[in-house]
């Protein structure tokens, strides 16, 4: 695989792929948007704490690897960025979706995947999750996707993304509770909150432009 993101370029690659699917609108995203969609606390496993710094270095990195891109739209006063994926990759949004999930929040199963994965698009099974698994571990020349063996604790075998290369076995998180009702509820709301703050820093940023624009207008008339 001649990618070989570290954890930081994953991270930063899964972000840019939710938010395109997940926030159109704000999309592509400004520097502190980015750094505030890695450092979520929710749908994010580790949660990290990263700044500016780093994730501009990620970016850098994976622009030189087609995998990211720096716009600057018509009349925009800060720089954006999105993501190449699916055209470097050459994958449509179901698969984009699976890998973002594996990016963003590590190895998990089918069943985890499909839930996970439906608020950027439904799969209607999870033998339809297990299908689009399948074609990108099988992908050729390289695959993208691995079948983990299955851990004891677990029912299930997990998958893990291949774009930081084979996973290592004894870095892979223990199996852990399945998480409260509670805790699935505020995860939700957490959710709802980050795409409200992506929202509002795109209108605080279109209410600036406008006010330059006035400013600019009101010098020309008098």
């Amino acid at each position: 695989m001649p990618y070989e993101l570290n954890v930081v370029e994953a991270r930063v690659l899964g972000c840019l792929i939710e938010k395109q699917i997940t926030t159109p609108d704000v999309y592509p995203l400004t520097l502190n948007s980015l750094t505030l969609a890695c450092n979520q606390k929710s749908n994010r496993d580790p949660v990290m704490e990263l700044n500016e710094q780093a994730v501009v270095r990620s970016l850098d990195s994976l622009r030189d690897k087609t995998l990211a891109l720096m716009t600057n739209p018509a009349g925009g006063r800060m720089m954006r960025y999105g993501h190449q994926a699916d055209r470097t990759l050459e994958l449509k949004t179901p698969a984009l979706a699976l890998l973002c999930e594996l990016l963003v929040r590590g190895p998990q199963t089918a069943g985890e995947l499909r839930n996970r994965a439906a608020r950027m698009i439904p799969f209607e099974s999870i033998a339809a999750v297990e299908e689009v698994l399948e074609a990108l571990k099988s992908r050729q020349p390289e695959p993208l996707v691995v079948l983990l063996p299955r851990q004891p604790g677990r029912k299930e075998p997990r998958y893990s993304h291949l774009l930081s290369g084979e996973p290592k076995f004894d870095e892979l998180p223990a199996a852990g509770p399945a998480p409260e009702k509670s805790r699935i509820i505020v995860q939700a709301e957490n959710e709802r909150i980050d795409k409200l703050e992506l929202e509002l820093a795109a209108v605080k940023k279109d209410l600036t432009d406008l006010q330059v624009q006035f400013v600019e207008i009101r010098k020309l008339i008098e």
